[in-house]
């Protein structure tokens, strides 16, 4: 009996397990069309394939239900999905809260029927896929609170009715697509959208005035960057006092920062960089304690920094560059800002000294100081700055720069150190005067040019093994170009224009091994600098202008331009296969322009204007695809520019001043000659003339040298030869005078 009882015991007990099985499997088993419309949406997609071949639909990789069996969310992020997106066959999912396609390559376009379909959904997300066309005029649901569509090819206006009746939306973001038309007016209006909390427009084609954002009393996040935006700030936009981000660089914005501005007390990012805001910054500017990051450069602020700013000791990131600030900085205490890490002051008009409170800011990895009317000496103290990676106190009028180059090279940390225009008329820093040179070891931009700095290229640069931007242009430098820069591992980027060099350009320089070939895609450094390094032309008189620094630099920049540098261009030249520029104007360069320099694919930049260049221009020139300037004016140059060629497109001045150079694009046409293939093997002969081991001329000396002492030295050892043969000359003599007579 006991034994009956326990089998029954059992026998209900797996019972009920099996019944609670099935029950779960009804419970959460998907509906069969919703089943047909993923495997309808999966079909349509090219790769990869999603492996949805279970029964239950619940049961598949992204893929969420509900108790009842309704899909709820579809979560497909990042899954390199590829094809053309068919939302028609998610119509059926009428239960969908979450749509979630983000990172793929989707493409098709947004219909309004397909939005009418899915009334429960919350949240859609198809960021970064290549979707087109317009948006709908309606939002899919009542209940929607996100919307992500950014990073697509979107097209057309936003439509203002996308945003009444969307009582729940917080966070719209169609950053970086092709909208065009205005930023809807329609935002945070009475039953539209009050509690967005961000809005994110940058990266289109908007234009018009800014909407009023006042009544948007949750709005936190508010960005319009790199649009057309145009007209005044909004003053309703300090009554938005929860924002915590506004971020509206590259517009056309104007008017100033008003004093309302300390109403948005949670404030920690303003970036409103490259507009035309102009007149002083707030008095109380320092009252937004919880600023972190201010970008206000290129734009046309005036006036001295407010003392107030210092009090904002969470910031991290104060960028004022490019505007007509002034005043006395030292007269500032930078000692609070114990968080501050970037600070570019850049292209202003402050006096005074580098602050000595700056050197309290222990975090501090970047400075820009360039373009401003800063005295003094680099202080010792600098070195406190354990972090400090870009330093930039270019155009000022900086003193000592031997002394300067002795305590920097020992920042650690340094990466880019930009001096150029700040210690003019001094002498550059000598090997005697730094002996036991062994700092900057991580340097990779050295700029020192616009100086009139005097002396010759320093044997201590060949140390900086890290190197790869050097600028010494626009100096009084003299003495060669010397060899081992050709040695520096990753050296791209040499500029030694307008100075007095002279002697040959090194074969040496055409094996740099950075230009020689592409790296390897894991060998290759992403670093980037803290700060962008922007042009200014500065004056120097006599019409001559110089880059206060460049825009950018290009991998594969060789500029020798305007020296006295002589001797052939070393046919070695065509090795350099990442070569863009090679500026070699304004020299004594002599012989033939080189048929190696065909092999420079990645050229677009090739001056070769006055010098004393002769020959021919060679045909092999025209495989260069990607030439954008080219100039070989003033030389002695001659025959026919090669026809057929891009050489033809530019202007007649980059071939003028070769009285023998002939054909399109200059007037003068050439008369039947023995052709362009003659003149190349013309050309290619004076190549190997030029190139090839001057045998005649060794043979020569060699009969000479062993002629002239086979008889003299004969003479000079053995005295009885000696004498013979002068009593020879003599014999001789007097029979001459005789026959003579």
């Amino acid at each position: 009996m006991l034994g009956q009882a326990y089998n029954l015991m059992a026998h209900g007990f797996l019972l009920f397990l099996l019944l609670s099985c099935i029950i779960s499997t009804n419970i959460y088993a998907c509906k069969q069309t919703e089943r047909s419309s993923l495997l309808s949406f999966a079909s349509t997609l090219s790769s990869p394939p999603l492996n949805w071949t279970s029964l239950d639909c619940c049961r598949w990789k992204g893929i969420t239900c509900d108790q009842d069996g309704w899909v709820t969310r579809l979560l497909l992020p990042s899954k390199g999905l590829k094809g053309d997106i068919s939302l028609f066959s998610l119509a059926n999912l009428t239960h969908l809260t979450h749509l979630n396609l983000s990172h793929n390559s989707l493409y098709g376009s947004l219909e309004t029927q397909f939005f009418l379909s899915l009334n429960q959904l919350e949240i859609l997300d198809l960021s970064y896929n290549r979707l087109f066309g317009e948006l709908p005029l309606y939002l899919p649901s009542i209940h929607i609170r996100t919307i992500d569509l950014s990073s697509n090819h979107f097209v057309g206006a936003i439509p203002s009715s996308l945003f009444q009746q969307a009582s729940n939306l917080t966070s719209f973001n169609v950053s970086n697509n092709s909208f065009t038309g205005y930023v809807p007016s329609s935002i945070c209006l009475q039953h539209s959208s009050p509690f967005l909390r961000l809005l994110d427009f940058s990266s289109n084609a908007l234009s018009g005035n800014l909407p009023w954002l006042g009544k948007c009393s949750k709005l936190q996040v508010f960005r319009a960057g790199h649009n057309n935006l145009s007209g005044l700030f909004p003053e309703d936009i300090y009554n938005a006092t929860e924002l915590e981000e506004i971020a509206l660089p590259l517009n056309s914005l104007h008017g100033a920062i008003s004093d309302k501005i300390v109403n948005l007390t949670n404030l920690a990012t303003l970036d409103l960089y490259y507009n035309h805001f102009g007149s002083e910054l707030p008095l109380n500017l320092g009252k937004l304690s919880k600023l972190k990051f201010v970008t206000l450069d290129f734009n046309n602020l005036e006036g001295a920094l407010p003392p107030s700013l210092m009090n904002c000791t969470n910031l991290v990131e104060l960028r004022l560059g490019s505007n007509n600030l002034e005043g006395d900085i030292s007269m500032l205490d930078f000692s609070r800002l114990s968080q501050l890490t970037k600070l570019d002051l850049r292209g202003n008009n402050f006096t005074g000294t580098i602050p000595r409170s700056l050197y309290s800011c222990r975090s501090l990895k970047a400075i820009g100081l360039s373009g401003n009317h800063l005295e003094g000496q680099i202080e010792a103290e600098i070195l406190s700055l354990k972090s400090l990676s870009f330093l930039s106190l270019a155009f000022n009028q900086f003193t000592n720069l031997t002394g300067a180059m002795k305590i920097l090279m020992s920042c650690r940390s340094l990466h880019a150190l930009l001096l150029s225009g700040s210690f003019v008329g001094e002498g550059m820093p000598s090997d005697d005067d730094m002996v036991d040179f062994h700092g900057f070891q991580n340097l990779r931009l050295l700029a020192l040019a616009g100086s009139n700095l005097t002396g010759q290229i320093p044997l201590w640069l060949s140390k900086l093994k890290n190197l790869e931007i050097l600028g010494l242009g626009f100096n009084q430098i003299t003495g060669p170009i010397p060899s081992w820069l050709g040695t520096l591992p990753r050296l791209f980027y040499i500029s030694l224009s307008h100075n007095r060099i002279s002697g040959e350009l090194p074969q040496q320089l055409c094996r740099l091994p950075r230009l020689l070939y592409e790296p390897i895609a894991s060998q290759v450094d992403k670093y980037e600098f803290e700060f962008p390094v922007f042009s200014t032309s500065i004056s120097i008189g006599a019409n001559q202008t110089y880059p206060q620094q460049i825009l950018y630099f290009l991998p594969g920049w060789i500029e020798v331009s305007n020296n006295n540098i002589s001797g052939y261009i070393p046919a070695e030249i065509g090795q350099l296969q990442l070569l863009r520029k090679l500026a070699l104007d304004s020299n004594n360069f002599s012989g033939i322009i080189p048929d190696q320099i065909s092999n420079l694919k990645n050229l677009e930049v090739l001056d070769l204007s006055t010098n004393h260049l002769s020959g021919i221009i060679p045909s092999s020139l025209a495989s260069l695809n990607f030439l954008k300037e080219f100039n070989a004016s003033y030389n002695n140059l001659q025959g026919p520019i090669p026809t057929g060629t891009q050489l033809q497109s530019f202007n007649a001045s980059a071939f003028e001043g070769n009285p023998k150079l002939c054909g399109a694009p200059l007037p003068n046409k050439c008369r039947p000659s023995k052709g362009i293939d003659a003149y190349n093997k013309n050309n290619k002969d004076v190549d190997n003339g030029l190139h090839q081991v001057p045998w005649f001329y060794i043979f020569v000396a060699l009969g000479f040298i062993v002629g002239f002492w086979g008889v003299c030295g004969s003479l000079v050892i053995n005295k009885t030869w000696r004498y013979f043969y002068f009593q020879f000359i003599d014999n001789l003599q007097d029979r001459l005078y005789v026959m003579i007579c």
